[in-house]
Order: structure tokens, then C-alpha cells, then sequence
């Protein structure tokens, strides 16, 4: 192998480990950002008859959890999330590198990509993602839902997952990954999409390179993306809540898999009930992702 091979796999190493510790700072920052707002979401999506609304859902948390009850189950998203996104960012990253190859960018030049190629380097990353984020979000809305005192049924995430393990085996942990993996494929399209096109489009217009761009249009864009990703998933995400807090038994649970799901919904909830919740979705969407995209483009522009 000559020098200049191994001088190119090392960097595209270290630019591998780059991606993953800046994921990991944009997901830290989104879990403490969104957690609140997810968890009001959450409750409204798999318990609609205990809640008349986002404010309800709101006053009942505070009442029986306090407010610490926003934050329930954030130890598995803050180790989760942390993990999902440094998945994202790495698998985007490299398939912009690779989309910029097919076009013939000149090497040190930010490469231009096209929508589709753009929605593609997405989607691949949330297949990637869903690996990790499928158990990790049926952990957390299980705990999300559940109140607090001697009724909880889990005391904590390593408590939940070896309940449900003990119960059902993997497939349990892996329960409702098929609407998973089909939110993160066309969430995570529109997502790097929205976010890059705009990147794009400032950097053609301003002549400033990435490095460039201001933090506050950097918030601006990552709230745009997560508008994008939650307006054209949030009804299959409904779908994977509802499978994912259902019961396990064939005897005690509501729905036998995502088609009975969406069919019970529609009978009898309407197509309201597709959008259950939307309300705390799209007010977490701007914080969450806006602190994602800064902590991921800051920690970049640190590490270089």
C-alpha cells in the first residue's frame, strides 16, 4: 500500500470519528432541548383518553410527576440520542463525500448536491439510525408514559429493557420497528434535505464557506429541517408510538401489527388521530434541532 493510500485511509478514519463526536454533542444537545416537549407529545400519542390536550397533558404531568416528570426517561435517550445522532451525522457525511465523488467536485471545493441526492444521503442515515434508535425510543416511551409511585411498572431503563427481554426476547426490545425504520427513511430525507439545501443555497449566495455561517442562521436552519422531517412523518410516528406502549400479549393487546394499527386509528379516531400530539412535535421541533445542528456544526468547527 503506498504512503498516499494510507495517508487517505487514515484521514478518512479520523474524519469518521470527527462526524461521530460532533453527532454526539448536536444529540446531547438535542435530548436536554426536546425532552420536555417529546414527553408531552409521547403521552398525547399513546394515552388519548387520559388527556384532553397539550395543555391537559401538561398540567397532569406537572401534578403527578412534578416537574421532573418532563424529563422521564432521559438517561436512554441522553446515552441513545447521543448514539443515534453521532450514526446520522457519520452516514450523512460520508455520503455526501461519496455523492460529491460521483460528481467530480474538485477536492477542497464544498460540494453542491442535488435534491434527491441530498434527500438519499438522508434516508440512508436514518436506516442506519433506526438500528439504534428503535429500542431506544420504546424504551423511553415506556417510561415516558408510565406515572410515578408504587403503580410504575418499570423503575428505571436497565429495569425496562430486561422486563421486556425477559418477556419477549429481542423482538420485544425491536417492538414496532417497522414504522421506525419507514419514519427515520423519509424523516431523515426531508431532515438533511431542508437543512443542507439551505446551507447550500446561503453559501452560493454569501460566497461564506460553512465555517462561515452564523449560529443564529445555523438555529434558523435546524429548526426548518425538524419543521421538515415532523410535517411529512408525525402520522406514522403516531403509528409507532401506539405499537411501541401496546401491550405484549396476544390476549391483552390493542393492535396486532402497523396495517391494524392505522385501521383502528381511522375507525376510531378519525384522521385527527393521525396528528395527535403534533402540537408539542412541532414546538420541540425548532429548539431540539437548532441546538442539534449548532452543537454538531460548533463541535466540527472545533475539532477542524
Amino acid at each position: 500500500m503506498t504512503e498516499v493510500a494510507v495517508q487517505t485511509k487514515d484521514d478518512g478514519a479520523m474524519r469518521a470519528v470527527k462526524d461521530c463526536v460532533a453527532g454526539s454533542v448536536g444529540g446531547i444537545a438535542q435530548v436536554f432541548a426536546g425532552q420536555p416537549f417529546d414527553t408531552v407529545k409521547v403521552r398525547l400519542q399513546a394515552q388519548p383518553d387520559l388527556y384532553s390536550g397539550t395543555m391537559d397533558a401538561v398540567r397532569k404531568t406537572i401534578r403527578n410527576d412534578g416537574f421532573s416528570g418532563f424529563y422521564k426517561g432521559t438517561t436512554t435517550p441522553l446515552v441513545g440520542v447521543g448514539l443515534c445522532v453521532s450514526i446520522q451525522f457519520l452516514v450523512v457525511e460520508h455520503m455526501k463525500r461519496t455523492f460529491a465523488q460521483i460528481n467530480n467536485t474538485p477536492k477542497g471545493q464544498s460540494p453542491v448536491l442535488s435534491a434527491p441526492q441530498l434527500y438519499m444521503a438522508g434516508a440512508a442515515a436514518g436506516v442506519a439510525n433506526s438500528v439504534v434508535s428503535g429500542p431506544v425510543e420504546h424504551i423511553r416511551v415506556r417510561l415516558q408514559v408510565q406515572t410515578a409511585g408504587a403503580s410504575a411498572q418499570y423503575s428505571g431503563p436497565l429495569d425496562c429493557i430486561k422486563q421486556i427481554y425477559c418477556g419477549a426476547g429481542i423482538s420485544g426490545i425491536y417492538k414496532g420497528q417497522i414504522p421506525t425504520i419507514i419514519r427515520e427513511f423519509n424523516g431523515y430525507g426531508m431532515y438533511f434535505l431542508a437543512y443542507e439545501a439551505l446551507v447550500q443555497r446561503k453559501m452560493a449566495e454569501s460566497g461564506l464557506a460553512r465555517s462561515e455561517l452564523s449560529s443564529g442562521l445555523v438555529c434558523l436552519y435546524g429548526a426548518a429541517a425538524g419543521f421538515a422531517m415532523w410535517l411529512t412523518s408525525y402520522p406514522i410516528d403516531v403509528v409507532k408510538s401506539k405499537l411501541q406502549t401496546d401491550e405484549f400479549s396476544a390476549e391483552s393487546r390493542k393492535y396486532s401489527g402497523s396495517i391494524d394499527c392505522v385501521r383502528k386509528i381511522m375507525k376510531q379516531e378519525g384522521v385527527g388521530g393521525f396528528f395527535r400530539g403534533i402540537t408539542p412535535c412541532i414546538l420541540r421541533a425548532a429548539p431540539a434541532n437548532a441546538a442539534t445542528f449548532v452543537g454538531f456544526e460548533m463541535a466540527m468547527r472545533v475539532l477542524g
